[in-house]
């Protein structure tokens, strides 16, 4: 006997080319049908909604009580349908521990890590105390960073880096240079944070190798990657071309609407939407992940492109293809969306506003093919 159904929905499964209606089950932890008239101990109807594979937020910040930006992963599933958070740096060498043994392993829901080259992690992050990790280059050792990531291989996808006027201030480019080497020590992807110059955004995608991460890719003017007159600029494709990954990570200062639709208009998808949402992003513009999804949904992408950038392609992006899929046998996750119509006031980091016909939200979670939505 199945232990869930969820009966009637339209699944929408990017990683197998699914779009119809149909029943879909899950039974020891896993998907276990999909198909009519299936039946469980607990069975959920669905009509008129979206079943799509649990949604993966490649840009979160998760250390909720270990560091200042920090929000509960638990609440990111609740109201954003999220089944797997991964952590942006969050953490460094000093507290990486701690976000292991007090947040990440008791968690209902997966969070998988990124370690932050800087020592302390993110450690002054507010609306009132903002200081950029990497702007000291004192808190930059990499040989504790290569020690740390080495000594929790099991779960550290890859190594952060902030750079920008905020992130780096004085210091540039070289906690960009400090991270890739350890990020070439250790065998693991890079993922790039980029606000203003300095650094200027030819110095930073330029570095960047196969398979690293540049987050705040549609970020607004300056280090924008597209120009006024509507071409991506060279240094974009470039990175492209060889097989750097574009994440979205809207958050509270790093995504426009004028990029974007230059970059959409240019016909340069992102490789994943992500939401950045920490304590200051989660009150807007970023909120969680599905508004960030409904924004390109307003702007044109269609449904089934904006859920495999937040399902397959951002388990892609972490080489983790067991994530982001329904079919059978996989994971037993999944995320019910609610499609809504009428004037949804969208903003971007820069004040930017915009009217949407449509609007995501969460209408619950599977995790370990459970029913999950708590009050």
């Amino acid at each position: 006997m199945n232990d869930l159904v969820l009966k009637g929905g339209r699944l929408v499964d990017p990683s197998q080319g699914f779009d119809k209606v149909t029943d879909i089950a899950f039974a020891g932890g896993k998907v276990a049908a999909i198909g009519d008239n299936l039946s469980a101990k607990d069975t959920r109807d669905v009509k008129g909604k979206i079943v799509s594979p649990g949604l993966i937020d490649l840009h979160t910040h998760v250390y909720w009580g270990g560091t200042s930006l920090g929000v509960e992963a638990e609440l990111l599933a609740r109201t954003g349908g999220v089944t797997t958070s991964i952590d942006a740096g969050s953490a460094g060498p000093g507290n990486f521990h701690g976000f292991r043994k007090h947040v990440i392993e008791p968690s209902p829901v997966r969070i998988l890590p990124f370690l932050n080259v800087s020592f302390p992690g993110i450690y002054a992050f507010s609306k009132t105390v903002m200081v950029g990790e990497s702007a000291d280059l004192r808190l930059l050792d990499p040989r504790e960073a290569v020690r740390v990531a080495l000594e929790h291989k099991d779960l550290v996808l890859g190594i952060k880096v902030r750079v920008g006027k905020s992130a780096s201030g004085d210091s540039g480019i070289m906690p960009l240079d400090i991270a890739l080497d350890v990020a070439e020590e250790t065998g693991l992807p890079l993922m790039a944070h980029l606000d203003a110059p300095p650094p200027a955004r030819h110095e930073v995608v330029g570095r960047l190798r196969p398979g690293d991460i540049l987050t705040h890719c549609f970020r607004p003017f300056p280090n924008a990657p597209v120009r006024a007159d509507g071409r991506v600029r060279e240094e974009i494709l470039a990175a492209r071309k060889r097989g750097v990954i574009f994440d979205i990570g809207h958050g509270g200062g790093s995504f426009g609407f004028g990029t974007t639709r230059g970059m959409l208009a240019a016909g340069f998808l992102p490789d994943v939407i992500s939401s950045d949402v920490h304590v200051i992003s989660i009150e807007g513009p970023a909120f969680d992940l599905l508004t960030t999804m409904s924004k390109f949904l307003c702007l044109g992408v269609d449904l089934a492109t904006v859920i495999k950038l937040a399902t397959s392609n951002a388990a892609a992006a972490i080489k983790r293809p067991d994530l982001g899929t329904l079919k059978v046998g996989s994971i037993g996750e999944a995320t019910v969306i609610e499609v809504t119509s009428g004037k949804f006031d969208y903003a971007d980091s820069i004040g930017e506003r915009m009217i949407g016909e449509r609007r995501l939200l969460s209408a619950g979670v599977v995790l370990a093919g459970r029913w999950w939505h708590p009050a």
